[in-house]
């Protein structure tokens, strides 16, 4: 099942190019879904999702917003879009949270920053051309601030990504070509290994997302990963309490293959928790 991860600069055709991709490979194309999802689990406004992820939020909803539970949220809903496949994820950093999984390629649209300009300027219907440019302005550093912050990475790296458009130099339907040609390869088909990486992704994405959806663990800081299929808990916790209820709460979304405990209490103890405990 094709699953591609998408991201674009505005103003450089990106929309053109996913969608023709989406049309090209019978791919669902998700993008302001991912945001709605993530309010929802919030209890929040998807307007506030929204105005944050493009940088125009004011001072106070910057102060306010969970900027954490807005990551972890994320990533389980981008890694359950791809889990489920024939998907086009654009933007909420897919290009990151999978660049690890074999049969996903990770693409970006660019052009020159005057090109972008006068595109948008003929969008808007408007020859401010300050005005167009400020726009730009604010989505790229809107765009690198959250790369940066959630993965320490410089957006505009070529190195982070499988393939790079400049749509100044090629036509949209070239660049179609180019990426649909790209998932076809041999190279990004999936694989029993890379299915597999990648529902373990999912299964630690959701762990960590029942930690932060629940409570009584909201704040508790557990390293969380997964292993063919089996979720693995390691890190340091207050008391026996917490202890216990963290793996209740991971064990509610663990699979057949259960959970190994490593959990430490501040005491220094090890918890052992019965083998029936081990399964969902």
């Amino acid at each position: 099942m094709a699953v591609i991860a998408f991201t674009q600069e505005m103003a450089t055709l990106g929309s053109d190019v996913a969608t023709g991709v989406c049309e090209a490979l019978g791919l669902e194309m998700v993008r302001h879904e991912v945001g709605d999802h993530v309010a929802g689990k919030m209890h929040v406004k998807k307007s506030l999702i929204r105005r944050l992820r493009e940088g125009k939020a004011g001072p106070f909803e910057r102060w306010t917003a969970d900027e954490k539970s807005i990551s972890i949220f994320t990533a389980e809903e981008v890694y359950d879009l791809a889990v489920k496949g024939n998907v086009l994820i654009r933007g909420w950093g897919a290009t990151m949270l999978l660049r690890d999984v074999r049969h996903v390629p990770c693409i970006r649209v660019c052009a020159p920053m005057d090109l972008r300009v006068e595109r948008l300027m003929k969008r808007l219907e408007t020859d401010d051309e300050k005005l167009s440019r400020h726009e730009i302005e604010v989505d790229d550093h809107a765009r690198a601030s959250r790369m940066a912050e959630h993965f320490g990475v410089d957006w505009g790296d070529p190195s982070l990504y499988d393939l790079t458009l400049n749509t100044e130099r090629i036509p949209v339907a070239t660049c179609v070509d180019i990426v649909v040609g790209l998932a076809r390869s041999a190279p990004f088909q999936e694989t029993p290994e890379s299915r597999r990486h990648l529902e373990d992704l999912a299964l630690a994405s959701r762990a960590r997302a029942a930690l932060k959806a629940n409570p009584a663990t909201t704040d508790i800081n557990v390293h969380i990963e997964a292993k063919d299929g089996r979720l693995v808990l390691r890190g340091i916790v207050a008391n026996d309490r917490e202890h216990a209820v963290c793996h209740e709460v991971v064990g509610s979304v663990a699979g057949p293959a259960g959970i190994e405990d490593d959990l430490a209490t501040m005491s220094g103890r090890m918890k052992t928790f019965p083998q029936q405990h081990l399964r969902k």
